[in-house]
């Protein structure tokens, strides 16, 4: 209907099949890399070191939450650009069934309201933005339900990196040099305190360099030894408030005692032959569930991956289900609609109506982010865990003598009155971090996601319509050129054809090409075959898979 014109190019396969097969094709798809395979277990994340972390707890006789919370813990060592021990956190778990842990913070409960912006964006650094962090509440959480190794040695490897030091790999390292003009506004005491803790005397932060911290070693220790009270009721806390109080911010103590992770019900969405699963709000992942609920009612797979229609098709349902998470989205307690609503079969039929020969006149606004996904499997149960500072650094709020450098995710409310995500104290900000889980025939298929703010639903679309409709291997969908839609532009990846970008042109689309790979996202994907795990790792960042 859609594209009578053009369905002469029925018989271009491209070398891609048309429909997936019931197994994963193990062989790489324009990739210089292989997927990585093994019976007993996998671990996938943007950090080589990290993902040893995680295979360390695997080796020791540990669960997949115990090698999540390991990763989890390095990462706030390893990649201090995009999170850190004041980040939120996200997981999915698979157990028999899925369970969904959400471990965001809610904003502080004396937030001076006076000293926003009326209007315009809210701001991104200094204490305003910074919400209670719940990263660590979330490793708890998530390690006292599904782990076995004592908390000590679950943080011993991130205790390790910090007090002993680690190389700066390539592109922690340029994210890391480009903060440190980012920042120079912070006023003081922040400024000092931000510079002391990430740009030591001496250090420069150049692929190799090596970054030592034994102040967030210390912190790691204690959250390890009290597991997690002196973060929320503790010395930590002491800390965290006092500096609050005696640098102009809001957090205190009674904000933190507050906080508690909590688990919610998962949202789910059958696609094809799997069940996507996602959380629900405060996080986004409602998003990618509608977008392929949309999808679903078209043949994708009659469509060449690499083609303007599969890729026009991918857009238009992003760009309705992103409408809606800009609209609908924020704290459960203050939305006007129930998120099961956005997949009702009546609601994602009429949005499918309204995708046609050309390109939808909708723009979106929505946040940008930094972030690091994570992914763990083992016999028993399998993980997929997101944790986020929101962008960059985050807030450049770092507590004096503790290591720890508060998020800045209450950049995600909005100004607008009357707007459910409207900013006030003790309310959840719209969050765009959002982990992934599929499952085919009642089985789990696996853990899954993609970071970097609105990328991350689109990213998980793409992601999933290359599994399931393309039958690529994780790797293999973690590699194939990816588009991104935001700002009324379609941004595509140098890698995509230039027969492609014209005919998205000639459909409408405000097309550009980038050749710069940080905008597309980074994922990792563990999927179950036959008996073994398949694992794939990001190639826009410096990540690793490892299977045993």
């Amino acid at each position: 209907r859609i594209f009578a014109a053009r369905l002469d190019w029925d018989d271009l396969s491209f070398g891609m099949q048309q429909k997936a097969p019931a197994d994963l094709n193990l062989y790489p798809y324009r990739s210089s890399r292989r997927v990585v395979v093994g019976p007993r277990g996998a671990v996938a994340t943007a950090q080589p070191q990290a993902a040893l972390a995680g295979m360390e707890m695997l080796l020791k006789g540990g669960s997949a939450a115990d090698a999540a919370v390991a990763m989890a813990a390095a990462l706030t060592v390893l990649e201090p650009t995009s999170n850190g021990l004041g980040s939120d956190a996200f997981a999915l778990v698979w157990a028999g069934k899925p369970f969904g842990l959400n471990a965001s913070g809610r904003s502080p409960q004396n937030l001076d309201l006076a000293a926003l912006p009326q209007g315009g964006t809210y701001p991104q650094q200094g204490w305003l933005p910074v919400t209670v962090p719940g990263a660590v509440s979330g490793w708890v959480a998530l390690w006292r339900r599904f782990g076995k190794l004592a908390l000590s040695e679950v943080l011993a490897p991130a205790i390790r990196y910090a007090g002993e030091g680690f190389a700066l790999s390539p592109v922690v390292a340029r994210n890391w040099r480009r903060a440190l003009a980012a920042y120079q506004g912070l006023p003081e005491p922040l400024r000092q305190s931000f510079y002391a803790q990430f740009f030591p005397t001496g250090f420069s932060a150049e692929p190799g360099a090596i970054f030592r911290s034994p102040a967030l070693a210390n912190s790691l220790t204690e959250i390890a030894q009290s597991e997690g009270e002196s973060f929320y009721r503790g010395r930590l806390a002491g800390e965290i408030a006092g500096f609050a109080a005696a640098s102009g911010g809001y957090l205190t103590r009674a904000d933190l005692a507050a906080h508690q992770a909590q688990w919610v019900e998962p949202l789910a969405l059958n696609y094809r032959d799997c069940t996507v699963y996602e959380l629900p709000p405060n996080g986004q992942g409602v998003a990618a569930l509608e977008a392929l609920g949309i999808l679903a009612g078209f043949d994708l797979g009659h469509f060449p991956r690499d083609s303007v229609e599969s890729f026009h098709l991918q857009i238009e349902a992003m760009k309705l289900a992103l409408a809606d998470a800009a609209q609908h989205l924020a704290d459960p307690a203050y939305m006007t609609i129930d998120p099961e609503q956005l997949l009702a079969p009546a609601y994602l039929a009429a949005q499918r109506d309204q995708i046609g020969g050309k390109a939808l006149e909708i723009s979106p606004a929505g946040p940008g982010g930094g972030t690091v996904y994570l992914a763990a499997a083992d016999g028993e149960i399998a993980v997929s865990f997101i944790q986020s500072n929101f962008a960059g650094f985050g807030s450049g709020v770092v507590v004096p003598g503790t290591g720890i450098s508060l998020q800045n995710r209450g950049a995600c409310f909005r100004l607008e009155a009357g707007h459910p995500n409207l900013v006030a104290p003790g309310k959840r900000p719209y969050h765009t971090i959002m982990p992934g889980f599929l499952v085919r025939e009642g089985q789990p298929w696996g853990p899954f996601g993609v970071m970097g703010g609105m990328m991350q639903p689109q990213g998980h679309l793409q992601v999933v319509v290359n599994l399931v409709d393309y039958g690529l291997n994780p790797q293999a969908a973690l590699d194939a050129p990816r588009f991104k839609f935001e700002g009324g532009k379609v941004w595509l990846e140098a890698a995509v054809p230039t027969q492609v970008a014209q005919g998205l042109a000639d459909l409408g689309h405000s097309v550009v090409l980038s050749a710069e790979p940080s905008p597309f996202g980074r994922g990792q994907i563990i999927l179950r075959q036959g008996q073994a795990w398949v694992a794939g790792s990001e190639p826009r960042a410096d990540g690793l898979a490892l299977a045993w």
